[in-house]
Parts: structure tokens; C-alpha cells; sequence
């Protein structure tokens, strides 16, 4: 099935006029693992404008692609982050090759915020919807949790902030289907980042 993936990885990275770098590989590969594999959770972290986000956000649509029914949330600190990766994973559909398929007819729901491709009937959720980390994310299920920059200065750069975001993601466990799978993407803003889980000194 990972050939699936770098396969719609090397495909878009042909409709830009690009190949595809190794570490974009590589990256794909760690998601696709975190996937499929238990306890599905993962973090990513990667160096400056290294593209991980470009990537995250075509593995977005090409788990769309193969699994049509599945729903995912993007959670940043803020929703105008979380919509920009909405918006990525919409471009990336609209202009795949792969995806022509995927566009509905009827565009009810082909926003900022939110997408719903063509899958089965009887989903309640969007295919895609984003919210910061302080939205209303109450009676929502997801298959795929992607959270990304959800520790930036404004939620991180005191203890009670720290201890109030950790709260908070605590929360995603129950949004969470049963096998479902939770990516972090960031960079730690802190000695006490949400990102470290060993025992601190």
C-alpha cells in the first residue's frame, strides 16, 4: 500500500515540474506507518521549510483517495492555521489527476474550513474540517487527527498555558474513532514542551 502513496506523492511532484526529494519520501513513509500501524500516534518534526506540511497535506488527500469514508480534523492553535492546511488538501484534490473523481457535484461543503468529497452515504462528518485548539470540537468523531502547530508562543509560554493545552488535546482520545490515528507536526516553543514525554531532569 506504500507504493500507493509515493506513487500520488510522485504524481503531483510531476504536475509541479518536481521530483520528489528523498526526505519527502521519507516523510511519507513515517506517516503511512503511523497509520497503519499501533498505537497509531506520531509526532513529526523536521527542519525550516524542509515541506513537511506540503507533504502531510498530500498525504491527507491521498488517504482520501484510498479510503473515501474517512474523516479527518486539522487542529492548530489557531483556525486560520488549520484552514490553510483545508485549503492545501482542497488544491491538492482539485488538481490531482487521481482525484477527478473526488470532487462533488454539488459543492455544499468546498470551503476554507471544510471539505466533503464523493463517498458513501450516511457520514455525518465533512471528509475534512479544521478549528483551533480553543474551537468547539464537541460531539465530533474523526479517523484522522492531524494537529498541527498546536504549541506556538500564544499557547505554550507559561505553565498554565502548557497545562491547559495538554488538557485540552487530552480531549482528542474521545473524538478519536477506535483505530483511528493522531499526527502531531511542530516545533517546541518550550524546555516543558507538549512534545516531550520522557521524565524531565
Amino acid at each position: 500500500m506504500i507504493t500507493e502513496f509515493y506513487r500520488f506523492l510522485d504524481e503531483w511532484n510531476r504536475i509541479l515540474g518536481f521530483k520528489t526529494p528523498t526526505h519527502h519520501r521519507e516523510i511519507m513513509k513515517f506517516l503511512y506507518d503511523i497509520l497503519c500501524d499501533s498505537p497509531h500516534r506520531g509526532l513529526l518534526m523536521a527542519f525550516r521549510h524542509s515541506g513537511k506540511s506540503t507533504v502531510v497535506g498530500i498525504f491527507a488527500a491521498c488517504v482520501l483517495y484510498l479510503r473515501p469514508q474517512t474523516r479527518i480534523l486539522i487542529l492548530s492553535a489557531e483556525s486560520g492555521l488549520s484552514s490553510r492546511m483545508v485549503s492545501h488538501i482542497r488544491h491538492i484534490i482539485e488538481n490531482h489527476p487521481f482525484c477527478v473523481e473526488m470532487i462533488p457535484a454539488n459543492k455544499k461543503e468546498w470551503a476554507n474550513g471544510r471539505i466533503t468529497i464523493n463517498r458513501p452515504i450516511g457520514i455525518r462528518e465533512p471528509s475534512v474540517i479544521c478549528q483551533g485548539i480553543h474551537g468547539n470540537i464537541t460531539g465530533m468523531r474523526a479517523d484522522l487527527i492531524i494537529c498541527d502547530d498546536v504549541e506556538v508562543p500564544n499557547t505554550s509560554n507559561t505553565p498554565q498555558k502548557r497545562t491547559a493545552l495538554r488538557e485540552r488535546l487530552r480531549e482528542l482520545d474521545f473524538i478519536l474513532s477506535p483505530t483511528g490515528a493522531m499526527i502531531y507536526i511542530g516545533t517546541p516553543h518550550s524546555h516543558d514542551t507538549i512534545y516531550r514525554t520522557e521524565k524531565q531532569d
